[in-house]
């Protein structure tokens, strides 16, 4: 069972990828943006930080900068479906500035699952 940090701006995938998670035995801390995200890292423990690219407040990147640079050792995924950029381009970003998977929406709750066991073995 992981700590897991999932971030979207989106709230149904926020609630459904937090449920999926939940029922694969995670436990599961949630936030709407980057800003609320940092906070949270700041006061608890996580395995795993899940984040969307594109959000309000800080985007994912920003995100992702701030982690690495303060939990360099925490491990991230980073998932986008697109915003005003191919969402490729966004990935390939965050994978260069330290996500260490990538996932494109949409995805199947079976490619979310199988990215957080790989990441977490």
């Amino acid at each position: 069972m992981a700590q897991i940090l999932l971030v979207d701006d989106n709230e149904p995938l926020l609630e459904l990828t937090g449920r999926v998670l939940r029922r694969a035995g995670h436990q599961v801390s949630l936030a709407t943006n980057g800003r609320d995200a940092l906070n949270l890292v700041q006061d608890k423990t996580f395995d795993l930080v899940i984040t969307d690219l594109v959000m309000p407040e800080k985007e994912g990147i920003e995100t992702i900068l701030e982690l690495r640079r303060k939990f360099p050792a925490l491990r991230i995924i980073a998932m986008s479906g697109g915003g005003l950029a191919d969402p490729e381009t966004n990935l390939k970003l965050a994978r260069h500035l330290g996500a260490v998977h990538t996932l494109a929406k949409p995805f199947s709750s079976e490619e979310f699952l199988a990215a957080v066991a790989s990441v977490l073995s």
